[in-house]
């Protein structure tokens, strides 16, 4: 090991549905040694674990194991490692699958590791008997007011069991809920051989992290000075060259799209920022105002300086529960006077409502006529008098029967109600469930983490 040496970290997927095209192009365009891949949101564990409860062998990301069946072969001759959150609920049933790839391509002579602790779920009642309540860090209420209700229960573990799998010789790690940036810290800490009580490195590690956790987003993607952005069917997924002394360079391949520049990449960091002094993470606390940044050249910012400090004793837990239920639908309106037939239609669409026998609360409706400018309510003026828009018209409510009866009085509204009004979509709208995020704090000694290392 020198002190000059770099390790690449590039992130190909910011999230779970992101384009397969952001791993495959990052395996061929040019030098990478870890892909890590950020699938989990706070309301993808509770689908992952309805999906689990329906089919026991589901509740990963299943787009996890179609990537790996079009890039695994070229990682393994590039040396190139994997570390991916791709878990989910069901760890196990991902490796399972993975080693599925494996087998299918005939592949042989590497290493999977799961890191499991993260899921609570089970462990709720055994958790709130002691100390523990779990009390919403937004509201402060406990969280027997939800317990019938939660749907699952996730720990965001941080780096250091996956640096252990690494240490085992694992070429791909797959997790449940680590935390986003600690599937970069983790590489680096195993590469350079960083304790995990070096906190500034850590902390740099982290604000890495934080940078390409959204994948492009950082590389020119969702930047409002995106005239300057070129290609974006293109775009460069985001490559983090780390040095052993903490400091890295945020860029991309040659020859791809997009744009990496202080002005997209600061404007990623201020992404879910929270206290810029005090960003709170399973591995430090980092602080963001110590961050120096500079242009090193095209596509190409450094960051150096950052500091850290010791990791506060508790997890963050995300908890998702049921919150009653909601149907959405649409309807083009046309012609002359379309805001005050859209209106027309909203108010009979209710009333027909009430005939059935279902009145819904005023604070359970929902209408939203998209061309007078509804996603800039109350900053600009609406255009009153659009000679077309989009009528969004639902409600909320613990009845799914009543907001179904909802769902089928909108098309009628194309013949029983004012002219000019078309274009259905997707059909009839169905009531679906809502999903609440409860966010609480539990006592790291709680958790347990551990790992598996399979060789295949």
């Amino acid at each position: 090991m020198t002190n000059n040496r770099i390790v690449r970290v590039a992130n190909a997927q910011g999230f779970w549905g992101d384009s397969l095209l952001g791993p495959i192009r990052l395996v061929e365009e040019g030098p990478v040694d870890y892909l890590t891949f950020d699938y989990l949101a706070e309301i993808t564990m509770s689908i992952m674990q309805k999906q689990k409860m329906r089919k026991p062998e589901t509740g990963y990301a299943l787009d996890f194991i179609l990537m790996l069946q079009k890039i695994l072969p070229a990682c393994k001759e590039k040396g190139i490692k994997i570390i991916a959150n791709a878990g989910g609920v069901n760890p196990k049933a991902c490796l399972a699958a993975s080693k599925k790839v494996f087998e299918d391509l005939g592949i042989t002579g590497m290493k999977i590791a799961i890191v499991e602790g993260d899921d609570i779920m089970d462990r709720l009642d055994e958790i709130t008997a002691g100390n523990e309540n779990l009390q919403n860090m937004e509201t402060g209420e406990d969280i027997s007011t939800i317990r019938d209700k939660i749907t699952s229960a996730n720990v965001y573990i941080g780096a250091g069991p996956i640096v252990e799998a690494l240490q085992a010789g694992a070429d791909i790690v797959i997790t449940g809920r680590a935390s986003d940036p600690s599937v970069v810290v983790a590489p680096l800490v195993y590469e350079f051989g960083w304790s995990m009580e070096d906190y500034d490195k850590i902390a740099s590690a982290t604000v890495m992290g934080h940078i390409v956790e959204c994948g492009p987003q950082c590389t020119g993607g969702n930047y409002a000075g995106w005239r300057q952005v070129k290609d974006f069917a293109r775009i460069g997924y985001p490559v983090a060259e780390a040095s052993a002394d903490g400091s890295f360079v945020i860029t991309k391949h040659d020859n791809t799209g997009g744009l990496v520049t202080v002005e997209t990449v600061t404007s990623q960091i201020l992404y879910e920022l929270g206290d810029p002094k005090n960003y709170l993470g399973p591995d430090c606390v980092a602080d963001f105002t110590t961050i120096n940044i500079s242009q090193q050249g095209e596509n190409r910012v450094a960051f150096s300086g950052i500091r850290g400090g010791p990791p506060t004793p508790t997890y963050k837990v995300s908890v998702s529960h049921s919150k009653g239920y909601k149907i959405l639908g649409t309807l083009c309106i046309a012609g002359p006077d379309a805001v005050e037939k859209a209106n027309i239609i909203a108010d009979m669409i209710f009333q027909r409502m009430e005939m059935y026998g279902y009145r819904i609360p005023e604070e359970d409706r929902f209408v939203e006529l998209f061309g007078t400018n509804v996603l800039y309510k109350g900053m600009v003026e609406n255009n009153d008098q659009p000679l077309e828009l989009l009528l969004r018209i639902g409600a909320k409510g613990d009845d799914p029967k009543a907001l179904n009866r909802l769902g089928t009085e909108i098309a009628p509204a194309v013949t029983s109600g004012p002219p000019g009004v078309t274009g259905i979509a997707a059909g009839r709208s169905r009531a679906t469930e809502v999903i609440g995020y409860w966010p609480a704090l539990i006592d790291k000694s709680l958790i347990n983490t551990s790992f598996v290392v399979e060789e295949v």
